[in-house]
């Protein structure tokens, strides 16, 4: 008979599986203990997103993610309620993730609620370290480190791969009144809050796209520096993040940056390719990666 964990690390995948879309690919490259860890952390992550999209009073955000921060303090204390925070609970006492990292993903949802303009880079950064980078740095503290300059590169991929969900997401964030391109990079390249809320595809849309999409290449380029100082079981498993979302970046730019329409994005095939291709190179041992010749 399955115990209460391993049933809470099930419930994980099935919430991962349904809904973790891009990150699902990545974490079957993972070795099992791992991978249940990861499912357990999405699980959480999960929840904190669907509280800020969820179509409900700000009010009753405000009070779901008070609920939240109290369930995750018994969860540190020791007494998890629920199967979410049982996996949690588990999984961050076998890989010592630091439970600051889980508040700080609440602090970056609860932004969500009450920020949507971002005047600068540096206001965007914050918001970007709080709801993605901060998730890589208890990726790694899963998949296993040696060198502290880990955390600075999976913190910078962190930054990569939210600035392409923001390029990515444009219209439908605009929709629901957010922007998340920096008020002053509108501004710098004459492009208004009004055209954008109004899907204007002009030279300067693209131009500014195009200066969003280099500082998010920039990131990854700096992310990237991350694989060879992870444990070797794991580094497979940043790397098929990357490729995943560097397709999604170049195929933003293949468009001419056009957003507005069909929303971009890349097929289950697509997908499955990036993954078979990295775990092939670089996730089987040598000898099988050669075909097995000595």
């Amino acid at each position: 008979m399955a115990t209460e964990v391993e049933l809470a690390y099930e419930y994980c995948r099935r919430i991962s599986k349904r809904r973790a879309k891009n990150f699902y690919y990545a974490f079957r490259t993972l070795p099992a203990r791992k991978r249940r860890a990861i499912y357990a952390a999405y699980a959480f992550c999960r929840y904190c997103d669907d509280v800020a999209d969820e179509d409900m009073p700000l009010g009753e955000k405000t009070r779901l993610l008070g609920e939240l921060r109290q369930s995750l303090d018994q969860c540190r204390s020791g007494r998890p309620d629920g199967p979410v925070f049982v996996a949690l609970h588990h999984a961050s006492d076998s890989f010592k993730v630091p439970y600051d990292y889980y508040e700080t993903v609440i602090d970056g949802v609860e932004m969500d609620l009450t920020m949507t303009r971002y005047e600068s880079f540096d206001e965007l950064n914050d918001y970007c370290y709080k709801v993605a980078s901060v998730i890589g740095l208890i990726c790694i503290e899963i998949a296993g480190y040696t060198d502290q300059r880990a955390r600075e590169y999976a913190v910078d991929l962190g930054v990569a791969m939210q600035l392409t969900n923001i390029l990515r997401d444009v219209r439908e964030d605009a929709e629901r009144e957010r922007i998340y391109l920096p008020m002053n990079d509108l501004r710098a390249y004459g492009y208004s809050e009004a055209e954008l809320k109004g899907a204007a595809y002009n030279d300067a849309f693209r131009s500014l796209m195009k200066f969003e999409a280099d500082r998010a290449r920039r990131y990854f380029e700096r992310g990237r520096r991350l694989f060879p100082l992870l444990a070797g079981e794991a580094r497979v498993f940043p790397m098929v993040l990357d490729g995943i979302y560097s397709a999604v970046l170049d195929r933003i730019e293949q468009r001419g940056f056009d957003v507005f329409g069909e929303r971009v994005g890349l097929s289950t095939g697509e997908k499955l390719a990036i993954t078979a291709r990295l775990w092939l190179a670089y996730g089987l041992p040598p000898l099988l990666r050669l075909g097995g010749r000595r």
